[in-house]
């Protein structure tokens, strides 16, 4: 009995537990998710944007559907080897 400490134990919280425990667990989800939110940006959001403004910069069309059409990937237009052998 030397254990136990003097004087009495406090009244367990019988009304309102659940809203104490809904506004401090509720609170620190918030700062969590928004702390996850900034980190997603900056370290995976920015740095694919910047990728694919770098890439749109230099890309040219015409020349990537040249270089699609000499390799046969189109049925509707034909490749130049394919058109000069047909020619013949």
């Amino acid at each position: 009995m030397a254990d136990v400490p003097a004087g009495r134990l406090p009244k367990p919280q019988m009304r309102g537990l659940l809203i104490s425990h809904l506004k401090r667990h509720g609170a620190i989800a918030l700062v969590f998710s928004m702390g996850v939110t900034l980190a997603y940006k900056l370290a995976v959001a920015d740095p694919r944007k910047r990728h694919y403004e770098e890439f749109y910069k230099n890309y040219d069309v015409k020349r990537e559907f040249e270089a699609m059409k000499e390799a046969g990937i189109f049925n509707c237009a034909r490749p130049s080897w394919e058109q000069a052998a047909e020619e013949d």
